[in-house]
């Protein structure tokens, strides 16, 4: 994705659908509720996990090492 688009709402980009879909947030919501949210996906573009905002993204490095 290299211009804005939403991730909320009807107007919701198609791949923000699905992930949130794939990967309800916090008690199972599916908006997202704040910029930074991160999806780990694998190769064959399966949503893996879904982390917080305020995940760093040091602290997901194994996982993502996992995938590759």
């Amino acid at each position: 994705m290299f211009a804005k688009v939403d991730v909320n709402g009807d107007q919701a980009h198609p791949l923000f659908d699905y992930l949130k879909k794939s990967l309800p947030g916090l008690l199972g919501t599916e908006p997202i509720k704040w910029n930074f949210t991160k999806f780990l996906i694998n190769k064959e573009g399966k949503p893996i996990e879904r982390f917080a905002p305020a995940t760093k993204p040091e602290s997901i490095e194994k996982k993502v090492e996992t995938l590759l």
